[in-house]
């Protein structure tokens, strides 16, 4: 082990011919060179802790393992190997990037390999370029950090062996790089991505010669195709198929079937268009729906069809149970009756397969192609028996080989019992078609899905409709309906012959007495095992209905855990995260199967397929639906996300996919559709409210935006009308968090109402640490957390007021606009710099320039609560009592802004606009009429729960001669506006003069501002003078407004008389002339005005547009 300590330049050169190097420990406070040479030998571990630039490094074996701990830059490190390049951890530093990698040219004269994998874009620095890997595309000295198309530029996941690439981010590739501030936040760095730690020799050495254990991978046919096969021909191919023959006859069977296979044909279709539509995880069915409705519906969907592919188990059980138990009664094998045996060797078979599974997806998917060979074979022995002459022992159980009459016969209805009807034979038939989900369920456990579940589905469903529709045409031609399986029953030894009824009658049977009397036990509508009775061997039939069963039930055993498992990841629902985890390299959901097998088990119980057939029927029909219509919303969204690679479908094909599934739900059993549609629906209710955290890009997404813009450009088209007036404010907040009572009391008034658009400018350049500040995404999630339904908007300016007036100018969305500026009071424009308020009245002018309606939020205990590093973030709109100067340098702030940012969003803080409002009044004085803003906010208030109980007073001027006529026409103006406002006050003492105290208070606190022709020698002897400017105020400006000023302090006077208990004070808000009145002493007035008052104070100006009107149209 080699240890440096050094506080001056040095180079460090190490060569080794034939062994290892030693483990080198730097520490140096200065720059340094360490070039490292093995021929044989791999290079060390070198740590390296340095305050000035870090090293260059050469190396012509080996690379080494490096740990740089750094407070200055990071260093230009040039590796050259002629060795096989190795895994190299990260270079990573405190607060800075990681350093960036020089491809370099070997002795040979070739191109040498980075260290970290051919042509590796992993870590940039601030000071470094990586040449251009496209050879041939850039002559020699090219040097660009531009990185070509690859792979891991755009995949989530890395391969082992190398180390992910990450292309340079926007930043990296404009900044100076000799530049030494550091980037924005909201760049991508790798230490992040890469920082695996210290790893030692031995360890790396391990980690390259063993590669993580590779999971089992399917391809289409094993994984796909002979999966959906196998569980498509389920128990109702070999035990109902036949009896759904003779009860629907053979043309019926057939539109029941090409139905079903229509339904499952289109489903198959959009799955294959949504499987295609980029990478699919594990999660099948649910996975597809989620990622494409979002997890409302997806979620919803989730757990109906687990549930129904656990009770599918349930059901593919109970017939190979009932196989068994026949075979038992035909050798006279009872344990305690038919219902309690099948019951026994169900929970005993689902025992049995939940132990292959357990096993693994390796030992289930050996199973499957065992149980498909079973079943080709018992297929070949049944179409074989069609074509061998039939037997006495057969024909005495109705089967008589291909005959022409007896398929005329049974190709019409011959219904019969409760079930015999068309609905009632699909309800039983449909789950047999059910499994073409089989293969996309386990889509996690495929090599390649895209290609996989398109292929190997669509061909399923081909495969098997042609099985079903060949097996009920033969078995329709050879076998009759009813027989009584009696040698004896043949016409020569009937007693009276002449009254033979049936088809029999013409091959030499008499079953008529079993017929009539409704005993035969045979033939196809009395006999399940009708197609072992066909069979050129039985047992071979046996076999397949043991195959088709148990690879049924194998499937959807192995199906619902792995998509409750992907349910159980996302977390959408609670109490049922326990079952997600996962065992073994497969990740196999053990706790899902142990779930999956209790409720089969209790399933099993029924012990009565006909009874459990219908049941999952509505709840698979309900998720292929929900299939259907992902991939027809997908589509009708015109989503740029959504492009498919599979073509072969159509939106409107899978509309009316998901149309006639639930019409068939509704038809087969209207109140098990009705269970099913109220299970969606509370289960999306419940998700909508509680808002998983989880953003999949789904079309209900892609939905909104189309609506939304629709909308908007929509309202182009409408001219504006006062009865549709709305107030959309424009808040200047600065960070929201900073003044939650601002943003709360417009909440009130326009939540679900209009616009609300937080602002937040900030004076600086539009540097990149600035600029996160502005854009953070903490500002929208601290909103979303207050339950305010705003809008946030940041802008970066080099003043306040530009700042503004851009937002002004530019905010909104068509008609989708702001009207009305709201803003805090300026309460420390006394201290602050002249040009700071004269910029503040500036902002107000403008807004009336742009027709935008103003009001200005004054509380007696301030606005900002902000901490002291964020007070100067629009620093203009009322600082509360700690708050800092506005005289901040620009330095300090761009250095402060960064403290700033965070990734939680601010605590809350309660405002007395969240509380429920005890009896109080709301006193508005409407002073001048301004359109009618100052009427419509309060009746917006009171509209609101908590501001309901409080009784609006309405102050208008008046003269004490008049008073009564003038409150009654007041009163009736305000009842022609329909507000529900009955209490309306004259004052006609507003005119008298003000107090000689508060006269003088007024002069004092303008006294600074005003302009004196003969100024005292002695300085200290009054205010501080401030420097002259547009705000200063003249004698002529002070005359010229000395009517105004006294209104003004009389008003002052009036408030504090009839407003100190109310719960909130709308006043009219002055309007100062341009050039006529200076910016201070308009400031004064508002000041004045409404200083000492405990209620909340709004100072509101119009913008003398009307917003009320007492017209209809």
């Amino acid at each position: 082990m080699v240890t440096l300590t050094s506080t001056d330049n040095f180079t460090m050169i190490m060569s080794s011919s034939k062994g290892h190097l030693p483990m080198v420990t730097v520490t140096s406070t200065d720059n340094f060179t360490m070039i490292m040479s093995s021929s044989t030998g791999r290079l060390p571990m070198a740590t390296v802790t340095s305050t000035g630039l870090l090293p260059r490094v050469t190396s012509t074996g080996r690379l080494p393992t490096f740990a740089f701990t750094n407070t200055g830059r990071l260093p230009t490190a040039i590796f050259t190997s002629t060795a096989r390049p190795l895994q190299l951890p990260p270079v990573v530093g405190e607060g800075i990037h990681l350093g960036a990698l020089r491809l370099s040219v070997g002795a040979n004269g070739n191109k040498a390999t980075s260290p970290l994998g051919d042509g590796f874009y992993g870590s940039y620095g601030d000071r470094c370029s990586v040449t251009s890997s496209l050879s041939g595309t850039a002559g020699p000295g090219y040097e660009t950090l531009d990185a070509p198309p690859h792979y891991d530029f755009y995949a989530n996941t890395e391969v082992w062996g190398r180390r992910r690439r990450f292309r340079p981010s926007l930043y990296q590739l404009y900044a100076n790089p000799q530049d030494d501030s550091s980037p924005p936040l909201y760049e991508e760095t790798n230490a992040g991505h890469l920082d695996h730690g210290d790893t030692t020799d031995e360890e790396d050495e391990e980690e390259q010669k063993e590669p993580p254990a590779e999971p089992t991978r399917f391809g289409w046919v094993q994984g796909v195709m002979i999966r959906c096969m196998l569980n498509i021909w389920g128990v109702i191919l070999y035990l109902r198929l036949p009896w759904i023959t003779a009860q629907a006859g053979i043309g019926m069977t057939w539109v029941i079937i090409l139905l079903s296979s229509t339904i499952t044909g289109i489903t198959g279709l959009s799955t294959s268009a949504i499987a295609t539509n980029g990478k699919v995880k594990g999660g099948g069915t649910y996975f597809l729906i989620s990622r494409s409705l979002g997890p409302e519906l997806g979620g919803s969907i989730g757990l109906i069809f687990a549930f129904a592919n656990a009770v599918a188990v349930a059901m593919h059980t109970v017939g190979f149970a009932e196989t068994v138990v026949d075979l038992m009664s035909e050798h006279g094998a009872v344990m305690v009756d038919r219902i309690n045996d099948i019951r026994i060797i169900g929970v005993l078979t689902v025992t049995f397969l939940l132990g292959i599974s357990l096993a693994g997806m390796a030992w289930e998917s050996k199973a499957q192609v065992v149980f498909f060979l079973v079943i080709m074979v018992s297929f070949a022995s049944y179409i074989v028996g069609t074509i061998i002459p039939a037997s006495p022992q057969k024909q005495a159980k109705g089967f008589f080989s291909y005959k022409a009459d007896i398929f005329a016969e049974n190709f019409v209805p011959g219904w019969r019992g409760k079930e015999g009807s068309f609905f009632g034979m699909f309800s039983i038939f449909f789950p047999s078609a059910t499994g073409i989900l089989a293969g996309a369920n386990i889509s996690g456990d495929l090599k390649n899905p895209a290609v996989a579940i398109p292929k190997g589905t669509l061909l399923a469903i081909f495969f098997t409709t042609v099985s079903y529709l060949i097996i009920s045409a033969t078995i329709g031609a050879c076998v009759v309906r009813d027989a009584s399986g009696v040698l004896n029953d043949t016409l020569s030894t009937s007693l009276n012959p002449e009254s033979c009824v049936g088809l029999a009658c013409k091959y030499g049977w008499d079953f008529s007495e079993c017929m009539q009397n409704g005993t035969c036990s045979y033939g196809m509508i009395n006999y399940y095992q009708a197609m072992s009775m066909v069979s050129a061997f039985a047992p071979l039939i046996t076999a397949g209905i043991f195959g088709a069963t148990l690879s049924s039930a194998l499937a959807c055993l192995v199906s619902a855990p792995k998509v409750f498992q992907c349910l159980c990841k996302d977390r959408l629902y609670p109490l049922i995260g326990f079952f997600g985890k996962g065992y073994g390299k497969n990740d196999e959901p053990l706790r899902g199967y142990l779930l999956t097998y209790v409720i089969a088990a209790c399933f099993v119980l029924i012990a009565e397929l006909n009874t459990i057939a219908p049941i999952i029927s509505n709840f698979f029909l309900c998720s292929y639906t929900l299939i259907n219509f992902s991939c027809f919303h997908a589509s009708i969204t015109n989503s740029p996300g959504w492009r498919p690679s599979f073509r072969f479908y159509n939106k409107w094909l899978s509309l009316l996919g998901a149309l006639c599934c639930v019409v068939i739900m509704f038809l087969l059993t209207w109140w098990a559709a009705l269970i099913a549609f109220g299970i969606v629906f509370f289960l999306l209710g419940y998700t909508l409210y509680k808002k998983p955290a989880v953003n999949w890009g789904s079309s209900v997404q892609a939905s909104s935006y189309n609506i939304a813009l629709n909308q908007c450009v929509g309202l182009n088209q409408v001219e504006d009308h006062v009865k549709n007036y709305r107030p959309q404010c424009l808040v200047l907040t600065g960070p929201p968090s900073s003044r939650p009572a601002l943003v709360d009391l417009v909440s009130c008034f326009t939540k679900s109402l209009s616009l609300m658009m937080c602002a937040n400018v900030v004076e600086s350049d539009r540097s990149a640490a600035v600029l996160e500040t502005v854009t953070s995404e903490k500002h929208v999630a601290w909103l979303n957390q207050r339950n305010v339904k705003s809008f946030y908007r940041g802008v970066a300016s080099s003043d306040l007021r530009s700042g503004v007036n851009m937002l002004m100018q530019g905010a909104g969305l068509g008609r989708i606009k702001p009207n009305v500026l709201l803003l805090g009071f300026k309460k420390s424009w006394l201290s602050d710099p002249p040009q700071a308020a004269h910029d503040y009245i500036g902002i107000l002018h403008d807004a009336f320039e742009l027709q935008y309606g103003v009001c200005v939020l004054r509380m007696k205990e301030g606005l900002d609560i902000s901490h002291p590093h964020q007070s100067h973030i629009n620093h203009a709109f009322d600082e509360g009592p700690e708050s800092v100067q506005s005289t901040m340098s620009r330095a300090h702030l761009q250095t402060n802004t960064i403290s700033t940012i965070s990734s939680s969003p601010e605590p809350q803080t309660t405002t007395v606009f969240q509380k429920k409002q005890a009896k109080k009044t709301i006193d508005v004085y409407w002073l001048c009429d301004d359109g009618g803003l100052i009427l419509l906010l309060p009746y917006l208030l009171t509209r609101r729960k908590r501001w309901s109980k409080c009784k609006v007073r309405v102050f208008v001027v008046g003269h004490p001669d008049n008073k009564e006529e003038q409150r009654l026409e007041v009163l009736a103006l305000i009842k022609k506006f329909r507000l529900g406002f009955h209490d309306v006050q004259v004052l006609p003492d507003i005119y008298q003069s003000p107090q000689p105290m508060n006269v003088q208070l007024f002069e004092n606190m303008v006294a600074q501002h005003r302009s004196d022709k003969n100024p005292k020698q002695d300085s200290g002897c009054g205010p501080t003078r401030v420097p002259d400017g547009p705000w200063m105020i003249t004698e002529q400006d002070w005359e010229r407004n000395r009517a105004k000023t006294l209104r003004q302090i009389r008003l002052h006077e009036v408030l504090h008389d009839y407003s100190r208990e109310a719960a909130l004070i709308l006043v009219t808000m002055p309007v100062g002339r341009r050039g006529v009145c200076p910016s201070s002493l308009y400031l004064a007035w508002l000041d004045f005005m409404s200083h000492d008052l405990q209620p909340p104070v709004l100072l509101v100006r119009g913008n003398q547009q009307n917003v009320l009107t007492f017209y209809c149209q």
